[in-house]
């Protein structure tokens, strides 16, 4: 009996220890889990379409300033030079070469031309005249060279303060002489290389467009809106009454001095892509010249009525400038920019109240 007691004691004791083991395992807490990273986010790369390659961006192929023409333009400014335009002057040197020729009416209604070379180089130019009021209105926009063979100090203030370089016969320039074959004044002649040559470093780049230019002929203001037209007859002046007729041939106008076909001295007939007509006061200057004759100019500055002809076409404009040292601007009726065709211009500045257009 006394062993059976003992061992059913220690059951007891063991059943015990077990049962109590349990309860504590029971009200134990668990370890937390370590927590977890959140996914990384899916970053999505640009949906391409199959075959679909980005159009290429439009090559412009470049252009010479004053004319539009296609090229690559040469590393050199602006030359223009003062051409005389009298019966004794004719046929001038070298004005089938020019960019640009603007014609203006000086004392004694005298016409007298302003031309601009860039995109050529003529071997020869001439006659070559003095400088008036309005060639500084005209040529400050492009910044570049003026030869001449002389002017009054106070128009010669004028063109030094408008930022052009001066290149003047009666200031020894180089590049001037005198021809044997004609009287003077009227032997001036000059080699535009040995002008280019003399350009200082603050007149060496290529000059602005200075009208607008459409990138081909039939996309000119005149050709898309303009009207049919064969000749423009201009009254400059009671002296100066050039004339134009459309050339379909050649594509041209082809100028005329009144009725006598006008040519350069090598004999090609002198022509314009474009003949552009501003119409602008046209007051004196305070400027004398021989006798006490008044010398004009022109009030470039502003607005006025004009006319462009390309392509045997003429449409209405409206030129505007803000300033003399920005190009002028040509709108046509409904605010759009004129642009002219490649290639080369005519400009005629008709004295507002007495100088007329004549279109046939």
């Amino acid at each position: 009996m006394t062993t059976t007691t003992r061992r059913s004691g220690r059951g007891a004791v063991a059943a015990v220890l077990a049962a109590m083991a349990l309860a504590v395992a029971g009200c134990t807490t668990p370890a937390p889990e370590p927590p977890q990273e959140p996914p990384s986010p899916v970053v999505q790369g640009p949906t391409i379409a199959p075959n679909k390659v980005p159009a290429p961006v439009p090559v412009v192929p470049p252009v010479w300033p004053l004319t539009g023409v296609a090229g690559e333009p040469a590393a050199r400014p602006s030359l223009a030079v003062k051409i005389e335009n009298t019966a004794v002057a004719r046929p001038q040197t070298g004005l089938d070469q020019a960019d640009m020729v603007w014609e203006t009416i000086v004392e004694f209604d005298v016409s007298r031309f302003v031309a601009v070379f860039h995109s050529q180089v003529p071997a020869e130019v001439g006659p070559i005249r003095s400088v008036r009021p309005m060639d500084p209105q005209i040529l400050a926009p492009m910044h570049g060279l003026l030869a001449f063979s002389g002017g009054q100090p106070g128009i010669l203030d004028l063109v030094a303060a408008s930022g052009v370089q001066m290149i003047s016969h009666d200031a020894g320039a180089p590049g001037m002489y005198r021809v044997r074959d004609r009287a003077a004044p009227h032997n001036v002649y000059g080699n535009p290389t040995i002008f280019w040559g003399q350009a200082d470093a603050d007149h060496q780049a290529p000059p602005g467009e200075q009208f607008t230019v459409a990138r081909s002929a039939d996309r000119a203001a005149a050709v898309v809106g303009g009207t049919p037209a064969s000749t423009l007859a201009f009254r400059l002046s009671a002296a100066s009454s050039p004339t134009w007729t459309w050339d379909a041939g050649s594509g041209t106008w082809l100028r005329s001095e009144g009725s006598t076909p006008a040519t350069a001295r090598s004999g090609a007939r002198l022509s314009a892509v474009n003949v552009v007509s501003l119409t602008a006061p046209h007051p004196n200057s305070g400027f004398g010249a021989q006798g006490g004759a008044a010398v004009p100019t022109y009030e470039l500055v502003g607005s006025g009525d004009g006319v462009v002809a390309t392509g045997g076409k003429t449409i209405p404009v409206r030129w505007q400038r803000n300033a003399q040292e920005v190009p002028i601007r040509l709108f046509t009726a409904d605010g759009q920019l004129a642009d002219l065709a490649p290639g080369n211009t005519w400009v005629e500045l008709v004295p507002a109240g007495s100088g007329s257009l004549t279109i046939g």
